[in-house]
């Protein structure tokens, strides 16, 4: 009704989720970024929890929109289903037949049709919208599904959006198996009192919109305060305090404008219920960075089977890249490989930073500072490249498993736990190998 009164070429604030009107910052963008490192990098399971209305459906459609044309992906947006029906839907997802009419005898057509993926280069994802409502018995068949792999190679890759009671359900005794398997954690944080101004005025160019800011700084004010930052609550304010100026014939939202679509609305406050301890786990720096370097990616070429060992340090033709390196970055790459080639495919180490192939400088200066708060024999540098771009990796420690790993990366000093690192494992990091 009000488009023409405002210039508008759509509805700037419609609640289902539109990728176009994806909003990248509030770190919104960058949790994306690391989402897509985490699915193409294939170790473990995925988690994103956020309140109702946090944005967790869009970000979901989007990740959908941005992965690979190599990724097949399988989106589930009502998974309150049997564990058969769940492989099912799977499978005709895929375009897989599976005669078998039980759950494990499903499993194994799917695992027999997932490699035969694996070996022509492509990945799948399975993304599943509301898990928290998923039965106990269905999220055991996702743990199931989490161990299809070949070598060191997932066959699929799982990522599980779900509100605040998801954490709430993994947590039981029953659920453990599948809780230990989540190696990216992710929470959606709700927006801040900085960000609501941007996130309008975003949503309405993206609308048509052309013209000043509408919204007055006590109306932004109010629908941060009522909404708490969930952006399908802004969403709802700031069009009904759109339609409360249309027809008002007034062309500026006001503090009066939003009261009326606060009282309209009548929502019910959620801090109280969930403590608001938003922060994005798993990936910061290191994620963020990779799947940058990952948007210009070619189709992978023909997925190799073994897990290649890192270049041996006596063949002096393959173990300096083609960069201007110092010497120091030398000895310590040389120290890295070795250190790398005699330990187990399953061990574990934290990943602190990755950067592109070109910046050796920022390279060299991260370790440097790292060396001043951790042992400096623990940390590693690597040459990796995925989907054809190559870059540098560093790394803490080789530990025996994935936990033991995790129990290091919590006690890092807060200076290397702020760039959010993660956990790689040597067979992962083979894999990506640079070969030089």
């Amino acid at each position: 009704m009000y488009l023409e009164h405002f210039g508008l070429n759509e509805p700037p604030f419609r609640i289902t989720p539109h990728p176009e009107f994806f909003f990248v910052g509030a770190e919104r963008g960058a949790t994306l970024d690391a989402l897509i490192y985490a699915v193409l990098a294939g170790e473990g399971l995925v988690k994103v929890v956020g309140e109702v209305g946090s944005g967790k459906t869009m970000l979901c459609r989007v990740l959908i929109e941005r992965l690979p044309a190599s990724v097949d992906s399988v989106y589930i947006a009502n998974p309150a289903m049997k564990p058969d029906e769940l492989m099912l839907m799977i499978a005709e997802d895929l375009g897989i037949v599976c005669d078998a009419t039980y759950t494990s005898g499903r499993v194994r057509d799917l695992q027999a049709a997932l490699l035969e993926r694996f070996a022509t280069g492509r990945q799948v994802v399975i993304l599943i919208d509301e898990a928290h409502a998923m039965p106990t018995e269905s999220l055991e068949a996702v743990r199931l599904l989490s161990n299809l792999d070949h070598g060191h190679h997932k066959l699929l890759q799982i990522v599980l959006f779900g509100q605040t009671e998801l954490d709430a359900r993994l947590a039981s005794q029953d659920l453990r198996q599948l809780r230990e398997r989540i190696t990216h954690v992710f929470q959606l944080a709700p927006l801040k009192a900085k960000d609501i101004e941007s996130y309008i005025d975003f949503r309405m160019r993206t609308a048509g919109y052309r013209g000043p800011a509408l919204f007055q700084a006590e109306a932004l004010t109010s629908i941060y305060r009522a909404s708490e930052g969930l952006t399908r609550r802004i969403n709802i304010l700031a069009d009904k305090a759109l339609m409360a100026a249309f027809c008002q014939s007034q062309h500026s939202i006001t503090a009066k404008h939003v009261s009326a679509a606060v009282k309209d609305s009548a929502f019910k406050s959620v801090k109280k219920r969930t403590g608001w301890g938003w922060i994005v786990l798993s990936v910061g720096l290191a994620g963020g960075v990779w799947a940058g370097l990952m948007q210009a990616a070619n189709p992978p070429a023909q997925a190799v089977v073994a897990s290649t060992p890192l270049a041996s340090a006596s063949s002096p033709e393959t173990l300096v890249p083609e960069v201007p390196l110092s010497a120091a970055l030398r000895q310590k790459l040389t120290e890295s490989r070795q250190k790398m080639n005699r330990a187990e495919a399953s061990e574990t180490a934290v990943m602190l930073l990755v950067t592109s192939q070109s910046k050796t400088a920022e390279l060299e200066k991260f370790l440097v500072q790292a060396a001043l708060l951790l042992p400096q024999e623990q940390l590693l540098i690597y040459p990796a490249e995925v989907r054809g771009n190559k870059g540098w990796g560093l790394v803490y420690g080789l530990f025996p498993d994935k936990n033991s790993a995790k129990a290091a990366m919590a006690t890092l000093p807060e200076s290397l736990r702020k760039n959010k690192p993660i956990l790689r494992t040597v067979g992962g990091m083979r894999d990506e190998l640079w070969n030089l």
